[in-house]
């Protein structure tokens, strides 16, 4: 398999409230030299979480041991700017399994379900209510559930439902990228091959 499974995900969250996140903020471009998918977790946010002299900045979320999780919950339009894939591999590869905005820009969106990161869209509203419930209670429980389609705070009795393809959630359900949901057909490829003249 590409990668884990993703059925249902119940998690604390990492707030991050900033619009516009763009993917020279999530990974700059300094560190795009590897072209496998590990180690880029370690320069997640690299210019927001560390100073010049590789020192945390203390007042970075990511530094902030009171909030962690594998939910990460964004501002608005996260994932703007180049196309780079590596920013969903630093997602992924720093742990988290969901990150959570009331809009993604599209390529980031895509590249995130390619490898297993679940891009939930919720509305502004909804949104809000997760920051809040998150900044009150910072181990507070979001459960992401992919096969009903829903975000839901249970402790608060809050929910909403949320779109997703159906086989980009097909392969989230299985763990496939889109190699191994062709591989996982291919008997009946070549059986359709077979039987379907040049």
């Amino acid at each position: 398999m590409a990668y884990d499974k993703f059925n249902i995900l119940k998690s604390s969250c990492v707030p991050l409230p900033i619009e516009n996140i763009d993917t020279d903020q999530i990974i700059p471009a300094r560190f795009l030299k590897a072209t496998e998918r590990k180690g880029f977790g370690d320069n997640l946010f690299r210019d927001w979480r560390f100073n010049t002299d590789n020192s945390p900045k203390k007042d970075f979320v990511l530094n902030d041991e009171k909030f962690n999780g594998q939910i990460l919950v964004g501002g608005k339009n996260f994932g703007s700017g180049s196309s780079r894939e590596h920013a969903a591999w630093a997602i992924y590869d720093y742990g988290f399994r969901c990150v959570i905005s009331s809009f993604f820009a599209d390529i980031f969106r895509n590249n995130c379900l390619n490898i297993g990161v679940l891009p939930v869209k919720v509305s502004a509203e909804f949104l809000d209510k997760i920051f809040k419930a998150v900044y009150d209670d910072p181990k507070i429980e979001v459960t992401v559930n992919l096969p009903d389609q829903k975000v839901l705070i249970p402790k608060l009795n809050l929910s909403e439902s949320f779109d997703i393809n159906s086989y980009k959630k097909e392969n989230m359900l299985n763990g496939y990228d889109d190699i191994d949901y062709l591989m996982n057909i291919k008997d009946n490829i070549i059986k359709f091959s077979k039987n379907t003249p040049l």
